[in-house]
C-alpha cells in the first residue's frame, strides 16, 4: 500500500474526530474540556491524600469497591471509585488515561454523556466481578475467590468503554476492532481481574452502540428540519440564504407546509388586520 493510499485510509478512520477535536480545542483551547481537567484535579488530589499515613483510610472508605462488599455500599463507592487511582500502577498511567479519553468523549460527546458512559462501563465491571466469584474458577468467565478481596479502582474501565464508544459513533471501525482484539490478548495472556472487567466494559457498550444504532434508524425523519451541526457543535451556515435554503432542502414530494393554526388558549392574540393592515393583536375569546 503506497502513501497515498495510507493517508486516503487514515483521513476515513479518523478525519472526522480529529476534524472535531481540532475545531473545538482551536476556538475554546482548554474550555472546552472543563469536566475533564476537573477529573484529573480530582484524581490527583485523591493521589495526594490516600499516600498520606492518615488519608488512605479515608479514602478507601469513601471510593474503593471489592466484590465482597455489600450492593448498597458498593454502588455508593462506584462514583468517587472511578477517580481513586489504582495501587498497584502508576499515578501518571491514570492521568493520562482521563485527560486522552475523557477529553476526547467530552468534545465528541459532551458532559453527560460522557459520565454516563464512563460510569456504565465502570459498574459493568464492579457487577461482572462478583459474578465471577460466584461462578468460580472452574469456568472461563469466572474468577478465584480470592478476587473478592481485590482493590478495584480507577479510570481503567471507564477509558476502555468511552474508547469504544467514541470509535464506533465515529465510525473508526478499525481502531475499534483493535482496541477489542488488544483487550481480549490481555485477559487471555493475564487472566486477572482488571482484564476481565475491561472485556464486560466493552460488552457492556457494544450493547449500548447497537441499541444505539437501531433507535437512530429507526427514527424518522422530518421533512422540514433544516441538516444538524457540524462535528464540534459548530452551526452550519446557510450563506445567508435564510427560509429559501430551507425550501430548497425540502424534498419535492414532501406536502406544503400546513397553516398555522390558533388555539384560542389564555393569553393568545389573533392576527387581526387593523385600520393600517397591520396586526391589532387583539385578545382572542373563545365563542
Amino acid at each position: 500500500m503506497n502513501r497515498a493510499a495510507l493517508r486516503r485510509a487514515a483521513r476515513a478512520e479518523w478525519g472526522p474526530l480529529l476534524g472535531a477535536l481540532y475545531e473545538a480545542l482551536a476556538r475554546r483551547k482548554l474550555r472546552a474540556i472543563p469536566m475533564t481537567l476537573a477529573a484529573v484535579l480530582l484524581t490527583s488530589v485523591f493521589q495526594i491524600i490516600q499516600n498520606q499515613p492518615w488519608g488512605f483510610e479515608p479514602v478507601q472508605r469513601i471510593g474503593s469497591v471489592q466484590a465482597r462488599l455489600p450492593w448498597w455500599l458498593a454502588l455508593l463507592r462506584t462514583p468517587l471509585s472511578l477517580f481513586v487511582p489504582a495501587l498497584d500502577l502508576p499515578i501518571w498511567g491514570a492521568l493520562a488515561q482521563l485527560l486522552v479519553a475523557f477529553g476526547i468523549a467530552e468534545i465528541c460527546l459532551g458532559r453527560r454523556r460522557t459520565l454516563a458512559i464512563a460510569y456504565l462501563a465502570t459498574l459493568a465491571g464492579t457487577m461482572y466481578a462478583r459474578l465471577a466469584v460466584h461462578i468460580g474458577p472452574d469456568s472461563a468467565f469466572g474468577l478465584p475467590a480470592h478476587a473478592a478481596k481485590v482493590v478495584d479502582t480507577g479510570p481503567s474501565a471507564a477509558v476502555v468503554g468511552i474508547a469504544v464508544y467514541v470509535t464506533w459513533r465515529y465510525r473508526a471501525w478499525f481502531t475499534c476492532v483493535v482496541l477489542i482484539a488488544a483487550m481480549s490478548a490481555e485477559a487471555l495472556i493475564k487472566p486477572n481481574l482488571a482484564g476481565k472487567e475491561h472485556l464486560a466494559a466493552i460488552a457492556a457498550l457494544l450493547v449500548v452502540c447497537v441499541l444505539d444504532e437501531v433507535r437512530r434508524r429507526r427514527k424518522p425523519r422530518d421533512p422540514y428540519r433544516s441538516p444538524g451541526p457540524l462535528p464540534g457543535g459548530r452551526p452550519r451556515d446557510d450563506g445567508g440564504r435564510g427560509r429559501s435554503a430551507e425550501r430548497r432542502s425540502r424534498p419535492p414530494h414532501a406536502p406544503a407546509r400546513p397553516p398555522a393554526s390558533y388555539g384560542f388558549g389564555p393569553g393568545e392574540r389573533l392576527p387581526l388586520p387593523d385600520a393600517c393592515g397591520q396586526g391589532s393583536g387583539a385578545p382572542a375569546t373563545r365563542s
